[in-house]
C-alpha cells in the first residue's frame, strides 16, 4: 500500500524537532513506571453481542529502573524534509535504524562489550549492506512503545530514524497512520507465559486472573478481543515500560503475562529459573512481524522490501553466506545470477548497485543463515522456525519472495 502524505510528515517533523534534541536516548524516554489495572467484564447487548466494560485503576509499580543504555548510540541526523531517504542515507553515509535495546535475540544492546545483536538487528544490517556496501555502517537507535520523541511510530514519522524494524506488528490502523509496513520478516503469535505451580494449562483457565500486558502495544487489543469473544472475565494489569513488564510478572502482580511468543520464549530464558515458568500452546493472534518506513517515498520502500526479498529469495534457492562467491562463478541458474548481481541490472531499478543482493548474503547471510545465528538450535533460545521457512524447503514455511526477474 503506497500513499502520500507529505504536509503531515512536514508537521509531524517540525513538531518533534522543536521539542529538543531528536537524538534522546531510550532511558530519557522512559516514563515514571505505573501500573493501570483495567478489570474487563463481558457485558451483552440487546441484540446478544458481547463486549467488554472496563474499569480502570492506576497504581505505582516498585519495580528497578530500565538498564542504562547511554552509550548505546550517539545523536543520529535525521532527513531533511522533502529529501528522499535513499539521497540521506548515502549522503550520511550511516543508516539510521530503530530497534529495541532490551530484548535478546532480537534487538540488544551489551553495554559491557558495547556491541548490539539480534534478528532484528541483522536486518538493519541487511539494508546497510544493500544501500551503502557495507553492513557495519549502521546507526541503533532504541525507541519505545511508550510516549516521547523515541516512540517508534514518531521516530519514523519525523525521520529520526530511515526504518524501525522492532518486533512491531502490521495492522491495519497503523498502515493507515502515516507508515508503511515491508515484508513481514517473522511471523509470531500471541500467547501467555504462567508459572507452573498456577495449574494453568488452557485459555479457560486464566478465567477471573490478573493478566499483565505492556501498555501501547496489540497485546492489550489482542487480549480484550478474544477474552470477550469467549466471554472469559479478567483482569488486565497494564503496565508502561516492556522492561519492567515481566519483573512485575515475576513479582507476583499478575497470574500471567502476554506477549508474541517468542518474545516470552526469550524473556523465559533470563529468568533466575526458567524451568518454573511455561508458555501456553494456545495462540489468540497471528502476529507479522516487520521493517516500517514513513508513508510518501515509494523508491525507499522498494528497497527496504526487496533487501528483505533478497534474504528469503536466496534461501529458496540455497545461497547461503558458505557457497554465495563459489554460487557466483559456477552457477547456471539464471535466478541465481540476478539475484547475485551477475546477470541483469534490477539493483539499479532500485538506485542501487546491481550487486546489492551479493553485498547482503556475503556480508550478513540469507534469511536462515540470520534466523539460526540469533534463534537457532545453536542459540539458547532454540526457537522452533515454525511458518518462519522457505515455502519450498517443507515444514509448513510461508516465507516466499517475488522472483528477481
Amino acid at each position: 500500500m503506497r500513499r502520500y502524505a507529505p504536509f503531515i510528515v512536514i508537521g509531524i517533523s517540525l513538531l518533534t524537532m522543536a521539542c529538543g534534541s531528536l537524538g534522546r536516548l531510550v532511558s530519557e524516554a522512559v516514563p515514571t513506571p505505573e501500573v493501570i489495572i483495567i478489570t474487563a467484564t463481558p457485558q451483552k447487548t440487546a441484540d446478544q453481542e458481547v463486549s467488554l466494560q472496563l474499569t480502570e485503576t492506576t497504581v505505582p509499580v516498585d519495580v528497578a529502573p530500565p538498564a542504562d543504555t547511554t552509550a548505546a548510540t550517539t545523536e543520529p541526523a535525521p532527513a531533511s524534509i522533502g529529501e528522499s531517504t535513499l539521497v540521506a542515507v548515502q549522503s550520511r553515509g550511516v543508516l539510521n535504524c530503530g530497534v529495541n535495546a532490551d530484548l535478546p535475540g532480537f534487538g540488544f544492546y551489551d553495554a559491557v562489550r558495547k556491541r548490539w545483536s539480534g534478528f532484528d538487528v541483522d536486518f538493519c544490517r541487511v539494508i546497510a549492506a544493500a544501500v551503502l556496501g557495507d553492513a557495519n555502517k549502521v546507526e541503533y537507535i532504541p525507541v519505545i512503545t511508550s510516549e516521547g520523541p523515541n516512540e517508534r511510530f514518531t521516530a519514523v514519522r519525523s525521520h529520526l530514524v530511515d526504518v524501525v524494524i522492532r518486533n512491531t506488528t502490521w495492522t491495519a490502523s497503523r498502515d493507515g497512520a502515516g507508515l508503511m509496513f515491508g515484508p513481514t520478516t517473522f511471523h509470531d503469535g500471541q500467547t501467555f507465559l504462567v508459572t507452573k505451580k498456577s495449574g494453568i494449562k488452557t485459555l479457560a483457565d486464566l478465567r477471573d486472573k490478573r493478566i499483565c500486558a505492556s501498555a501501547g502495544t496489540t497485546s492489550l487489543i489482542n487480549l480484550r478481543d478474544d477474552f470477550a469473544a469467549r466471554g472469559i472475565t479478567f483482569e488486565s494489569v497494564e503496565i508502561k515500560g516492556e522492561n519492567i513488564l515481566y519483573q512485575g510478572y515475576l513479582d507476583g502482580k499478575c497470574d500471567a503475562v502476554t506477549s508474541d511468543s517468542s518474545q516470552l520464549a526469550v524473556q523465559r530464558v533470563n529468568f533466575p529459573k526458567p524451568e518454573d515458568h511455561i508458555i501456553l500452546g494456545d495462540r489468540i493472534s497471528r502476529e507479522p512481524l516487520g521493517p516500517v518506513i514513513a508513508e510518501g517515498d515509494d523508491q525507499w520502500y522498494d528497497i527496504v522490501s526487496w533487501s528483505v526479498y533478497a534474504t528469503m529469495y536466496a534461501e529458496e534457492l540455497r545461497v547461503d553466506r558458505s557457497n554465495v562467491d563459489e554460487m557466483l562463478t559456477t552457477s547456471k541458474d539464471p535466478r541465481v545470477l540476478r539475484l547475485l548481481g551477475a546477470e541483469g541490472k534490477i539493483g539499479t531499478q532500485f538506485g542501487l548497485a546491481p550487486d546489492f543482493g551479493y553485498q547482503i548474503v556475503s556480508q550478513v547471510g540469507n534469511y536462515g543463515d540470520i534466523y539460526n545465528a540469533n534463534l537457532g538450535p545453536t542459540t539458547i533460545f532454540n526457537i522452533d522456525r515454525g511458518p518462519n521457512k522457505a515455502w519450498n524447503l517443507g515444514g509448513g514455511g510461508v516465507l516466499a519472495s517475488p522472483p528477481f526477474r
